[in-house]
């Protein structure tokens, strides 16, 4: 049947109308809100080149949970800014450290809210790459042992999920069976498993002071050109025990998030990177778009491609937007 028997308008013609017959609803349960723990007391900075966004020491962090945690959003997603950093990043595997410190307030301030901690060194190393160097390129195997043994105090402290965003090989396996040794086998592990070298990261670098202090991450973070090897990246995790993958950027990477969804029944994350909402940020100040509208209008995307799962620093105004 064509026109003018068959309109599409007839179920365009009033929000209750679109309300009734939309195919893909954002929910506040798919949002996850990153954090940035810096150590030291009464820290709250804004990220310039994130507004909204702040680096905070652990009593305001705790703070800041609280209101997530109000608002409904699920869980946080914890990055550490530590006191000192050093060639291995041992800050990222004590017992005291910024990480394991903002786990053990968050738990105690908001035990219901799930914290997931982010397991990688460039935060902690003063090289700014994400593991051991050997010369100049980053050791592979080697690093393999202290992620494992940062996840490990992660747990210990309370964290309720650990994400490896390293793009080691083998670090899941290595993951999963030191959890499994120390007494966690209930942790999940939810994998950077497609995470690309790509632009947007710029203002996530200036939060959590973690630009490498030379060359780049293009020798173990993926192409953004390539697709297939994502399906590969992804089916390696999966095999070595990942219980929820990653797509990371999302918003030029929806192709990616579509074809693991479709090739994968675990649940599917994707983060909503740090340049994609400065972006959103910027062009809403110079008054070029309705900021608000745009963000959110970016998160259906994400979850149309078919992510179950947003990381977003836009969370807590998504979340707001969608109480009404």
């Amino acid at each position: 049947m064509q026109y003018p028997e068959t309109r599409p308008r007839r179920l365009r013609r009033n929000e209750t109308l679109r309300r009734m017959v939309r195919e893909t609803k954002l929910s506040v349960d798919d949002l996850i809100y990153p954090l940035f723990a810096a150590a030291g007391k009464g820290i709250r900075t804004e990220v310039s080149s994130m507004p909204g966004v702040f680096q905070l020491s652990v009593e305001n962090l705790a703070k800041e949970a609280r209101e997530v945690a109000e608002l409904g959003i699920p869980a946080v997603l914890l990055f550490g800014l530590p006191a000192k950093k050093d060639p291995l990043g041992k800050d990222a595997y004590s017992d005291r450290g910024i990480i394991q410190t903002a786990v053990r307030a968050i738990k105690d301030a908001v035990p219901g809210l799930m914290v997931v901690t982010d397991v990688c060194f460039c935060e902690y190393t003063d090289h700014g790459h994400c593991g051991i160097l050997k010369g100049t390129e980053v050791d592979n195997d080697a690093t393999l042992e202290i992620l494992a043994k940062s996840a490990v105090s992660h747990a210990k402290a309370g964290a309720d999920i650990v994400a490896p965003s390293d793009m080691m090989d083998g670090r899941v396996g290595a993951i999963r069976k030191a959890l499994d040794h120390g007494g966690f086998s209930q942790v999940p592990i939810m994998s950077y498993a497609a995470k690309y070298a790509g632009g947007f990261y710029g203002p996530f670098r200036d939060a959590a002071g973690s630009a490498p202090g030379f060359g780049d991450r293009r020798s173990y973070q993926m192409d953004p050109p390539n697709a297939r090897e994502a399906l590969r990246e992804v089916a390696l995790d999966v095999a070595e025990g990942a219980d929820i993958v990653m797509v990371k950027p999302a918003l030029a990477y929806l192709d990616v998030i579509y074809r693991v969804r479709q090739a994968f029944d675990l649940p599917v994350a994707a983060y909503n990177v740090s340049g994609e909402y400065a972006m959103v940020k910027a062009a809403a100040k110079l008054g070029w778009i309705d900021g608000d509208r745009v963000a959110m209008e970016i998160l259906v995307s994400i979850k149309r491609a078919g992510a179950d799962l947003i990381i977003t620093y836009a969370a807590k105004e998504a979340a707001r937007a969608l109480a009404g």
